[in-house]
């Protein structure tokens, strides 16, 4: 009898545990997949504010299930390119969304890296950002990076000086020279025109708008023509020493980067600058001495040819490695949608990528500048969109600084880059 009380104790204690482990299992399971799934992306120290206090907040709060992991990198974007770069070599990178500078984009579709989103969304939803942006996440004919906010060259200058010498801005290259040299000999500015002269990737950026005007071109991506040793190319070099060896220009220009070129112009001593719009709102600041006395506009050129603006601005891509591909995309959509870029714009005055909010009457308000700007955007060129841009951009800088520099003559520095580019390009094929 003892012995059959003990064999149901021991069944029913069995049928007990087992019911226990399928209730602890079934609660491991239901947390686990209660967990919200984690997207990691790397991003500039300097940016990641208004990421964190605005619209990953916001996407959180309508997709609980799913967390953006900020990780905040350097502020250099060429070290940021670095890290994603050395992720992706060693094969489990951790990043899901993949926030990329314009330039990026060839070099990371060609490894591999990136998941094709040319089937995500139709034309008519790609037609509401700017056209020169979505051309710039491309690669070979497929979409692999979404627009988020946008960045272009922009001429500004000094609106006050001309009016007071009864001139219009300048459209011309020669028109700049001409109202520079008739400014200083009034003694109303030091110099005429400040640009970034060093050797680094600004000086590619600055020089890819002065080459437009002139009607030359770098490299063309569909046939990979090299057009550094053209005539086109010479003419761009000598209008930038003409600026300096006419006293246009300090001599130190060749040394300047943008934050040299914005001090010098916001001091009131530069009529002319060559930079990015964010110089915009530091020099209408409060304490500003140029502050209400600045006009925009694209790039100049020469007769006959057309003026442009060298695209820069980050893009969201979705790493092929991702386990999460579904929720990265959704944060896509959510970061580029209109409601979240409007919010993001006003919060940390970057440029949109979408038309619509360059006239848009909150932004406006306070950026009144922005449906001018549109025009120029309008008019952006892209560095030669190539798998192997990092390397040509090297190649272009060094020679163009030894010609800028005298240290080597112009003909001389750019059949040289002429070749090595054409050598890099045939090795790549």
């Amino acid at each position: 009898m003892l012995e059959k009380i003990l064999q149901k104790l021991k069944s029913r204690l069995g049928m007990f545990l087992a019911v226990l482990l399928s209730i602890i299992l079934f609660s491991i399971s239901q947390a686990l997949s209660q967990q919200p799934v984690v997207l990691n992306m790397l991003i500039t120290a300097l940016d990641a504010p208004p990421w964190k206090q605005g619209i990953i907040k916001d996407f959180e709060t309508k997709n609980p299930g799913i967390r953006i992991n900020l990780i905040e990198g350097p502020n250099a974007a060429n070290l940021l390119e670095d890290l994603y770069t050395s992720a992706f070599i060693l094969g489990d990178s951790p990043y899901d969304l993949v926030n990329m500078d314009v330039i990026w984009t060839p070099k990371f579709a060609a490894a591999g890296w990136l998941l094709d989103l040319g089937d995500r969304l139709t034309k008519e939803e790609l037609a509401a950002f700017s056209p020169k942006d979505v051309e710039g996440g491309r690669y070979e004919g497929k979409l692999y990076r979404i627009p988020m906010r946008s960045d272009v060259g922009v001429f500004y200058y000094r609106e006050d000086l001309l009016k007071q010498a009864g001139y219009q801005p300048p459209d011309t290259f020669g028109d700049l020279l001409k109202i520079s040299k008739s400014l200083k000999e009034q003694g109303k500015i030091n110099w005429g025109y400040v640009w970034q002269g060093r050797q680094y990737e600004g000086l590619a950026a600055m020089f890819v708008e002065v080459l437009e005007g002139f009607g030359g071109f770098w490299v063309n991506p569909a046939t990979l023509e090299v057009g550094l040793d053209k005539p086109e190319t010479l003419k761009a070099i000598a209008f930038l020493k003409d600026t300096i060896q006419e006293g246009i220009s300090p001599g130190g220009v060749t040394t300047y980067q943008e934050e040299e070129t914005r001090r010098f112009f916001q001091s009131g001593e530069a009529a002319f600058l060559r930079s990015w719009p964010y110089v915009w709102p530091l020099a209408n600041s409060e304490d500003s001495p140029i502050k209400g006395k600045i006009g925009i506009k694209p790039m100049l050129s020469t007769p006959g040819n057309s003026g442009g603006a060298c695209l820069g601005g980050w893009g969201l891509g979705i790493a092929k490695s991702s386990k999460h591909p579904k929720e990265a995309w959704k944060a896509i959509q959510y970061f580029t949608s209109e409601q979240a870029q409007r919010q993001f714009i006003l919060d940390a005055g970057f440029v949109p990528s979408r038309r619509s909010l360059f006239t848009d009457p909150k932004i406006v308000s306070k950026y009144p500048h922005y449906p001018k700007l549109l025009e120029i955007v309008d008019r952006a060129v892209l560095r030669p969109p190539i798998a192997q841009y990092a390397q040509t951009s090297d190649i272009l800088q060094r020679y163009l600084s030894a010609a800028l520099t005298n240290r080597m003559t112009p003909e001389t520095a750019m059949q040289a880059a002429a070749s090595e580019t054409r050598r890099l390009l045939a090795g790549g094929k």
